[in-house]
Formats: structure tokens, sequence, C-alpha cells
């Protein structure tokens, strides 16, 4: 069935068609929905239908930033997937689906409420870093990559053109080859990045494994919004988290040391369980993407939220100097990183 977009967040009529497609209107019952915050690429909501309480999200045509950014509604279906897969592989660390609506591009899902479950970027960004979570995550995610890679039924499910294309949209488009345009002496080798994630399909790629969607609490660890999932590179998502790790020092110096340790155990706990590739090969990729994205958060397509102008400049100056450096392991660049900060 093909997906014709109704925002749902604008149309009540709509979404409550679509509730009572999937079964979830109680007789009598108006539902209570409360729009969530979340990132620049979906609607998200919480609804409460009587005695049920989840989550709503829908994939959004235009994505919420400044520079003008469109990725295809159908990668909603993609996340739908990687969530079916890690829910084979991690079943404690993904969110159950409780419905999924193909005719308005939109899925439930299992809420997790606030107050028990808190948002990993939020405690970083307040300088509480839990190395645990961290050398959880890298376990958990190397336990996706390995139990994906080559496997004959995810690379029939997510090496599709529409999930390159989709990735290509929302990830190397918008960050690599972005930045690449703003930076023109470089673009080529921004473009070789790009030739290198094509050229390297190991495993099944989340495409945004970032703080701002993994949870921690009762249940756990949670991960969340893999609309960018295709068959692709694991270093994209290797690099893209370790990415953080290293952004949040900006804003919090006094807690570079915890971040550090961070990055140690979970690459530590990433790197032990690499089973498809020699670790070196690997970690030279995640090496040559970790600066690239490091200046695409400032001048690609959607840059962090979270950094003043004297931040962001910072944090080009140091990315320019990490690509001119071309460092071969990811704790060289941690090393040269967390000793900047602090001076």
């Amino acid at each position: 069935m093909a997906v014709q977009f109704i925002d749902l967040a604008s149309d009540q009529q709509a979404l409550v068609k679509m509730l009572g497609r999937l079964g979830k209107l109680e007789a009598g019952v108006t539902p209570a929905i409360q729009m969530l915050k979340g990132g620049v690429s979906s609607n998200i909501m919480r609804i409460e239908t009587g005695k049920e309480i989840f989550c709503l999200k829908q994939a959004l045509p235009t994505l919420k930033v400044a520079k003008e950014w469109h990725a295809p509604i159908e990668r909603v279906f993609a996340e739908i997937a990687w969530l079916e897969a890690a829910a084979q592989i991690v079943p404690e660390h993904v969110p159950d689906i409780l419905g999924v609506d193909k005719q308005s591009g939109s899925f439930l899902m299992e809420f997790f409420p606030p107050e028990q479950n808190m948002c990993w970027k939020d405690l970083l960004l307040l300088g509480r870093v839990d190395t645990e979570v961290a050398a959880q995550l890298g376990h958990v995610l190397s336990l996706i990559h390995n139990e994906t890679a080559g496997n004959s039924h995810i690379v029939d499910t997510f090496d599709t053109a529409l999930n390159d294309q989709n990735f290509m949209a929302i990830r190397l488009d918008a960050y690599l080859l972005e930045t690449g345009r703003q930076h023109p002496e470089r673009r080529y080798f921004f473009q070789s990045l790009v030739d290198s994630f094509i050229q390297h399909k190991h495993a099944l790629v989340h495409g945004d494994i970032s703080p701002k969607n993994i949870l921690t609490g009762s249940k756990g660890l949670i991960i969340l919004d893999a609309e960018c999932a295709c068959y692709g590179d694991p270093a994209f998502d290797v690099a893209f988290l370790l990415n953080h790790l290293l952004l949040k020092a900006v804003v919090v110096p006094q807690a570079a040391a915890s971040l550090s340790r961070a990055f140690s155990f979970f690459c530590t706990h990433y790197f032990a369980f690499v089973g498809w590739e020699p670790r070196q090969a690997l970690e030279c990729r995640v090496a040559q993407l970790l600066p690239a994205l490091l200046l695409a958060r400032v001048d690609g397509k959607s840059p962090v939220e979270y950094l003043n102008d004297a931040q962001r400049e910072r944090v080009r100056q140091f990315a320019e100097q990490l690509l001119d450096a071309q460092f071969n392991t990811v704790s060289l660049i941690q090393s040269f990183w967390y000793r900047e900060i602090n001076q």
C-alpha cells in the first residue's frame, strides 16, 4: 500500500481513524494526545486510550532544520524492521512494537515514562557520565553487528535501493557530502567516505546511535529511533556514537575525564567482539569517519543545537586538525581531543 502523508500531529480525525484501524480505540473513550520532544525527522506522540498508553511515531517528508532536507517517509518501515531484527538479538534493549499502520506510515510502540527512563543525552549534558551505560551500549551494538553480518535474511530485508536512498538522504549527503560542499578543499575526502560506506557493507546499521536515542532506566538500556537503518558499514554506527562523546566535552569540560573513560569503555566492549573482519580494518574506517562527523555537526545539515558560536568554532578548528593528522586509531583521536579540551 502506498503511503500518502497526512500529518497526524495536526489532523486529529486522521489520527483517530488510524488508531481505529489498529484496534486501539476503546468505545466511548477520546484518546489523550501529547506531543513529545524528539529529533527533527518525525512526529512523536504519547497516546492514552483508556487503559493503554503507548507511543506513536510518524516519519516526516521534510525535516525540521534550517537547510532544505527531504527524505522518503517510507523509511519508517526500515525502522520497524530494525526493531524487529534487534528484538531477536537483544530483546530487552529495544521497545516492543504494538501496531503498524502502512496507510499513514506510522507505528505504535511501547512507551517509557520519562520519570523512570532518562535520556542519556540529557544526563551527559548535565555532566552525569555513567561509564557502565557506554560499556553496555558497546556490547549491545557489537552483538547486533555480529549477529547480522553476512546474514542472508538481513541482507534481503535491508540491502535495498530504498534503504540506500534513505541513508544517502539522511546521513551520507546530509552529513558528509554537505560538509564537503561547505569545505570544497576537502570535498574529495568526504566523497571517499561515502564511497567507503558503500564498499563495506558488512552488517545491519542503525544509523543514529546517539545519546539522544538511548534511554537508561527501569528496563536498562533502550535503543530508539532506527529510521536510518540499512545494510552497510558498521563503522558508521561506532563513529556516530563516539562523535557525541567527544562533542559533549566541549559543553561540559569539567566532565571531560569521565567522557574519555566512557569513550574507552564503549570501544573496549565493542571491539572485543568484532567477528566479521579484522579489528584494525574496522577501526581505521572509524578513525577516518570520526573527525569528518565532528566537522559535519557544525557545518552539515544537522548541526548540534547545544553549541554556541565560540564552541562551534572550536569544534571546527579541532576537527580540521584531526582531518589533517589522519590518525588511524580512535585512541589517538581520543587523546588529542580530551587533551585540547582541557587547555
